[in-house]
């Protein structure tokens, strides 16, 4: 009898779990952390790039609301005063910086911003930086993409980001603390088909942050890499925006990617998945099961490069069983 309600607990048991991932919103330990850690974000300083629009202005938004200080960069200084413009929080408006930013400028360039982003608080610099501006190009075969577009990816994605990193950690150094939050994506954990050189630059930031984390964790630097699948945004198109309209594939909202990831950098996590099915689980398969992951991504890889051609669903199941119309 023991044995018997044992096998049926466990049973149970593992049916909810299978609800709770067919359901999910993000991996397991991102999800189980459930609320944000508001003494990790009140009165700290965070310097967030891409913030004038998508991902990076909602974020502005909940920080602000949750008591940060804000420094704003994008290139767009208008846009940067209009998302200004609608904050609200406790360091509203005295403790909101705008800081007009080109990642492709150079790193001496990029080093007097720095310095002038660090001007801002000098009691305690930039706590956080979160690196979330990207250039990403239509859906197109990994044999397209034209030089000038691999140029223009990683010059913004790797290089620029990178080099913005090479200039502030020293000073994040010297105070003993610092905390790097990079917006990379699902693309940066699985192949992507139609999107090689967006996935390979998230590939490389994959790299880049989680070896600087373990060079430079001992000296309290922190890194937590985000990976978001597809994100319901009001911008632009691919993995981490809305795409074409009126698509049947189920996106997490920008608002809700933007508490995750703010829930993930609260907990110190070095990274997190956002995302729902069929995304979650492929970077699941490709990360614990990679034959089975990789043979799922040869499957549907040449057809969803010809759906993304038609504006079709790249995130549709049936792409396993050869459909290739839009849904």
């Amino acid at each position: 009898m023991v044995i018997t309600i044992f096998f049926i607990s466990v049973f149970f048991l593992f049916l909810l779990l299978l609800f709770k991932f067919a359901t999910a919103e993000g991996d397991f330990t991102l999800i189980s952390k459930r609320h944000v850690k508001r003494e990790e974000i009140e009165d700290k300083v965070f310097w967030i790039t891409g913030a004038s629009r998508g991902i990076g202005e909602v974020l502005a938004k909940q920080l602000a609301n949750l008591g940060a200080k804000l420094i704003l960069s994008a290139r767009n200084e208008a846009e940067l005063e209009r998302v200004k413009k609608q904050l609200t929080g406790k360091h509203v408006p005295d403790g909101v910086k705008i800081l007009p930013l080109d990642l492709t400028s150079g790193e001496d360039s990029l080093r007097e911003a720095v310095e002038k982003a660090e001007s801002f608080f000098p009691d305690s610099g930039a706590d956080y930086m979160i690196h979330n501006a990207a250039f990403e190009r239509p859906k197109q075969s990994a044999l397209e993409v034209p030089e000038e577009g691999l140029k223009a990816t990683f010059d913004v994605n790797v290089f620029g980001t990178i080099s913005l990193t090479r200039v502030l950690a020293p000073h994040m150094l010297r105070r003993g603390k610092g905390h790097f939050v990079v917006m990379s994506s699902a693309a940066g954990k699985t192949p992507a088909p139609g999107q090689a050189m967006y996935s390979a630059s998230k590939h490389a930031l994959n790299g880049y942050f989680h070896t600087l984390r373990s060079e430079l964790c001992q000296k309290g630097i922190k890194v937590t890499v985000v990976c978001p699948g597809p994100i319901e945004t009001s911008t632009a198109s691919g993995s981490s925006s809305s795409g074409s309209k009126g698509l049947s594939e189920k996106r997490v909202s920008s608002e809700r990617c933007a508490e995750l990831t703010i829930i993930a950098a609260s907990h110190g996590l070095k990274e997190a998945w956002i995302s729902y099915q069929p995304v979650l689980a492929v970077m699941y398969l490709v990360q614990y099961m990679p034959t089975i992951g990789f043979w799922l991504m040869d499957k549907v890889g040449g057809k969803r490069v010809e759906v993304a051609a038609q504006k079709g669903n790249t995130y549709s199941l049936g792409l396993l069983f050869g459909k290739k119309k839009p849904s």
